[in-house]
């Protein structure tokens, strides 16, 4: 029996790999589909059901950018996909015998159409029936790289010739106007901003307040009253109160020994005692229920904060402009600093107590044992998680974005 088990083992993998093959064209094209799809919806809720392109709405810079992310990451999902069903429709048609055809069933074949009328705006179809991207608008880095290498070509250097429009453009009839509008583009859309990041701070706390007060805590201390026997949500809770009631205990006999207090017989000592645990058992039972109160409005913030988010969907691009106006607005020196500061925050020298500090606190607030074996494998592994996200991003955006606060976080760092 036992030397069937491998070749079972063995047969069974087989067979789940020869259904993940032959399965690989269906879910390339599913996953290239949704792909499509995002670029859809886009188009009709950002764009008037035109294509994403500054030709077709008024975006400011940064907006058009997150969009024009957001087109170029499902465009390469798609073209990775479309080339995973090729290959997999290869080792499909190869791996089946000769009597065996590819069944092309209906939806499939509208996913694929589907999916080429989609990108059909974005691509351009060559020779050999294949798609290639149309080049895309630059983003607004690369246009500020390529308008600086065009302009060290010139005779001048760039920045008399940007001066020169300036002020010719101050001098325009319409210069008071232009102002005025942009002025009040840039108001509006700081209103925007600042009103969406109210909304998702202040109410997802007012929920979680009010229905912890109003709803939760008392509708759980009533069930934890009616249940004489169910004091302590673990067992840390409970070491706790008993270490509270030995404290007290010695205090109480302490005291009767110095006779700081008037004489206590130890009928009366016990007493004492008795009813200091009668209030420790009262004054947990209340925390416990505290503690389940806060997991139910805990959730009941997340949901006002997701209905939010997709309330306000269209917000968060305007937030997103207005942050990269703030980032972009920073000296080199201050976004060198800034990444210096929050680095050795969350992931430096003295960070793993900060951490510590944080988890103890959170378990406390959901009423969960706080486990040091658990706090320490995540201060050992989360934190160096950080810290190499961190290290990548340095790498990956702020050489390109920034080369000059690359130098200045390096001699700071130095």
């Amino acid at each position: 029996m036992n030397t069937k088990d491998p070749y079972q083992r063995i047969t069974t993998y087989w067979i789940g790999l020869k259904s993940w093959i032959i399965n690989t064209p269906h879910r390339a094209v599913l996953a290239a589909y949704r792909a499509a799809w995002e670029i859809r919806n886009i188009e009709i809720q950002q764009f008037n059901g035109q294509k994403i392109s500054p030709q077709s709405t008024n975006y400011s810079g940064n907006v058009m950018e997150f969009w024009q992310e957001n087109l170029n990451r499902n465009l390469t999902i798609i073209k990775i996909r479309l080339a995973e069903f090729n290959l997999g429709m290869t080792f499909t048609h190869r791996s089946t015998n000769s009597n065996d055809q590819y069944i092309y069933d209906a939806e499939l074949l509208e996913k694929l159409k589907f999916i080429d009328e989609v990108i059909a705006s974005y691509t351009q179809k060559r020779n050999d029936s294949k798609y290639v991207e149309i080049a895309q608008p630059l983003s607004r880095s690369e246009q500020e790289v390529q308008s600086n290498d065009s302009q060290q070509k010139g005779v001048f250097p760039g920045s008399i010739a940007r001066t020169l429009s300036k002020i010719a453009k101050d001098f325009t009839p319409t210069a008071e106007s232009d102002f005025i509008k942009n002025y009040r583009i840039s108001r509006n859309k700081t209103r925007i901003a600042m009103r969406f990041l109210l909304l998702i701070i202040i109410i997802p706390l007012i929920v979680q307040n009010f229905s912890k007060n109003l709803l939760f805590t008392p509708l759980f201390n009533q069930w934890m009253s009616q249940d004489n026997q169910r004091v302590f949500l673990n067992p840390e809770m409970e070491e706790k109160a008993l270490n509270e009631l030995k404290t007290f205990e010695r205090k109480l006999q302490f005291q009767n020994l110095l006779h700081t207090v008037p004489p206590l017989s130890p009928e009366e000592i016990e007493l004492e005692v008795k009813d200091k645990a009668l209030d420790l058992a009262k004054e947990f039972r209340r925390d416990s229920s505290l503690a389940i109160g806060n997991i139910f409005a805990d959730v009941m913030s997340l949901i006002s904060f997701a209905i939010i988010i997709g309330w306000r969907k269209k917000d968060i691009g305007v937030v997103q402009s207005l942050l990269d106006k703030i980032a972009y607005g920073l000296s080199d020196s201050a976004k060198a600093f800034l990444i210096i500061l929050i680095t050795d925050i969350f992931v430096g020298f003295h960070s793993p107590h900060g951490w510590e500090i944080i988890l103890e606190s959170l378990a406390e607030h959901l009423g969960l044992p706080a486990s040091r074996n658990v706090i320490f494998l995540f201060i050992a592994t989360f934190p160096v998680i950080l810290n190499t996200i961190f290290k990548y991003w340095i790498f990956r955006y702020l050489s390109r974005l920034s080369p000059s606060a690359l130098a200045t976080l390096k001699e700071m760092d130095e």
